[in-house]
C-alpha cells in the first residue's frame, strides 16, 4: 500500500511539474513581441515600432507585454484569458484586416484604458517613476505629475493616450 501511495506521489509531482513547465512556456511564448506582431503586423505593430516606446534616445524599448500584460500572477491570468477572446476574434475575422481593426480601435482602446484605470496604470508605473521626472525645460512636470497621480483620480492614460499606438 505504501508503494502505491509513493508511486502516486511521484506521478503527481512529475505531472504537476510538467504542467507548470508547459504553462510557463505558453505564458512566455504568447508574451513576445513576435507573437503579438504575428497578428498585428498591419495595424498595432507598425504604430508601436514608430513610437517612443520603440525608438528613443535612451535605447529603452517597451515591448507589447510590458504595457498590455500585468506582472502579478492573478491579473496576468485574467488578462491572458481575455486575450484568448481577442486571438479568437482575429482568426474568426472580427479584426483580421486593417479596416476591421480600425473600426474596433475605439472599443479596444477604451477597454485597455479601463483596465489601466482600474489598476492605477501599473504597467506604466513599472517603467516610469515619478520621482525620476527631471526636465530642466519643463520644471513644473514633476510637481504636476506627482499631484495628479497622488490624487488617485487620474492615471497616466487619462492624459497620455496614443503614446504607443494611434489614438482613436
Amino acid at each position: 500500500m505504501k508503494k502505491v501511495v509513493w508511486l502516486w506521489l511521484v506521478i503527481g509531482i512529475i505531472v504537476g511539474s510538467a504542467a507548470l513547465g508547459v504553462t510557463e512556456f505558453a505564458l512566455h511564448a504568447t508574451s513576445t513581441n513576435e507573437f503579438c506582431s504575428s497578428c498585428h503586423k498591419n495595424d498595432a505593430a507598425p504604430e508601436w515600432r514608430a513610437s517612443k516606446h520603440y525608438v528613443n534616445a535612451y535605447g529603452v524599448r517597451a515591448g507589447c507585454s510590458d504595457c498590455h500584460i500585468p506582472k502579478d500572477f492573478v491579473p496576468k491570468m485574467i488578462r491572458k484569458t481575455k486575450a484568448l477572446g481577442e486571438v479568437y476574434g482575429h482568426f474568426t475575422g472580427v479584426i483580421d484586416t486593417p479596416e476591421k481593426f480600425e473600426a474596433k480601435r475605439l472599443e479596444m482602446a477604451e477597454s485597455e484604458w479601463k483596465r489601466l484605470k482600474a489598476n492605477g496604470a501599473q504597467e506604466c508605473r513599472n517603467c516610469h517613476f515619478m520621482d525620476a521626472v527631471n526636465n530642466p525645460d519643463k520644471e513644473y512636470l514633476a510637481d504636476m505629475h506627482k499631484g495628479v497621480l497622488e490624487s488617485g483620480e487620474q492615471v497616466c492614460t487619462d492624459c497620455h493616450k496614443g503614446v504607443a499606438h494611434k489614438a482613436p
